[in-house]
């Protein structure tokens, strides 16, 4: 932490607390939306909490552990975790739960480890969870090297620095008999990469899941930024189809790479043309494709894979329907001009739908988080992204993402490290704002 920025930060909170209400909200309302300043109630919420003894003791706490926390983060990373087959390092999540002394610990039907901590008075939940799964596929060498004060292995940074972190503050709680009002619910989550389509979280706020009334996701390792909107997603998988042939012999049967080209000409002009109107940011890709037999066939198979994201569903949907319109139409025309021989076929499979959602500036938990981050000498920056968060986002329920300090480069790349910088401070902040909406008895 850069001691000079500590020093202002921390000024500046102590001025907030002696501004007149509207010298503060004058200050409050000049404050971009992407580097805001937290709300004075909510400033004064979390100085005040910073400031309890036991709290005090719990920061201590976490500053003994460090050599703790990266003896575990370094287990957890050689546990391999790939899309679909997290069970091992589940399993072993788990365990270390139970060692450090979680009320209870279960594994459910989707495979997310979740330990229970009890609240004094119950009827609220606090769910805080980091997931478990890399994007990285089975046989990955995920051997941690080190490098000095750097830890090299793929998943490092995303998201197992998170796992460690959820055990050394659930350590540090109960080391200091911190007791909170609502019960808390610490989670190893599963499918948040790629084609999990965020299946742990669907479980856990699905039908046959848990109550729980907010949600704060620890992934990535920015101890300034806040995820408050949720990117939504569709992905696909789309295959054009026919019997194919000899390119001379059967020329002028239906020819499936002519569809697919059509298909992605008129997909690319009318979002392209949509999304240039003013609103949310939303993408659309053509992400890969396939198919074909050799230089002289007529190929049986053209397929490809789409990807369209905006942090608007309706945008989303729009987007969407544009896709569902060029591939009937190239469809349409391929087997309107075909010579002969049987119509072309397609295909749409569904791969992903992860669901958009936005949370407010004002929302309660956002700001507490703000504060939180001003509390530790940073300027909160709000962003939107694809997280955890996206589920509970697009529900109404309160959910952010956050990042568990320290510093991480190379995510999603087997070059991926970690350098434990200032790394206490993301899981201080993360105990501060969960105590923050769970209270603390």
């Amino acid at each position: 932490m850069n001691p000079n920025k500590k020093v202002k930060a921390t000024g500046f909170i102590a001025l907030m607390l002696t501004l007149s209400v509207s010298q503060v909200e004058a200050a409050y309302m000049r404050a971009d939306r992407q580097d805001s300043l937290a709300q004075p109630q909510y400033v004064k919420e979390i100085v005040k909490l910073s400031s309890n003894a036991k709290v005090k003791k719990a920061f201590a706490t976490i500053a003994d552990l460090e050599a703790e926390t990266r003896a575990n983060h370094i287990l957890l990373t050689e546990i391999p975790a790939p899309p679909f087959k997290e069970e091992r390092r589940a399993k072993k999540f788990a365990e270390m739960l139970r060692v450090v002394g979680a009320d209870s610990v279960w594994i459910d039907a989707a495979g997310n480890v979740i330990a229970k901590r009890k609240g004094a008075k119950g009827g609220k939940t606090i769910l805080i969870e980091g997931h478990l799964d890399t994007v990285f596929p089975e046989g990955t060498d995920v051997k941690v090297e080190t490098r000095g004060d750097t830890l090299a292995a793929p998943g490092i940074g995303d998201d197992t620095r998170a796992l460690a972190v959820l055990l050394t503050m659930l350590k540090a709680m109960n080391a200091v008999e911190i007791q909170t009002e609502a019960d808390v619910l610490i989670a190893g989550t599963v499918g948040e990469e790629g084609q999990g389509d965020l299946r742990g979280m669907k479980q856990l706020f699905g039908k046959d899941g848990l109550k729980i009334d907010a949600h704060i996701a620890i992934d990535g390792t920015s101890t300034d930024r806040i995820v408050n909107r949720g990117v939504g997603s569709h992905r696909y998988h789309i295959a054009y189809k026919s019997d194919g042939g000899h390119s001379y012999g059967s020329f002028g049967m239906v020819n499936t790479h002519v569809a697919l080209g059509k298909a992605i000409a008129y997909w690319s002009q009318d979002a392209e043309a949509y999304i240039a109107q003013p609103g949310p940011k939303t993408t659309y890709s053509v992400s890969v494709i396939g198919g074909g037999t050799s230089v002289n066939s007529i190929p049986f198979e053209a397929w490809m894979e789409v990807d369209m994201r905006s942090e608007s569903d309706e945008r989303l949907q729009k987007v969407d329907g544009y896709l569902q319109s060029a591939l009937q139409k190239a469809l349409k025309e391929v087997n309107e001009g075909k010579k002969f021989g049987n119509d072309l076929t397609l295909e749409v499979k569904m791969m992903g739908n992860r669901p958009s959602g936005g949370g407010e500036l004002t929302a309660p938990l956002t700001q507490r988080m703000m504060a939180v981050i001003q509390q530790s000498g940073g300027t909160p920056k709000l962003s939107a992204s694809s997280t955890n968060a996206n589920v509970p986002l697009s529900l109404g329920i309160p959910s952010i993402t956050i990042g568990g300090g320290g510093l991480a480069h190379g995510a999603h790349s087997l070059g991926e490290w970690f350098v434990n910088k200032d790394g206490k401070v993301g899981i201080q902040n993360a105990l501060l704002i969960l105590l923050a909406e769970a209270g603390l008895n």
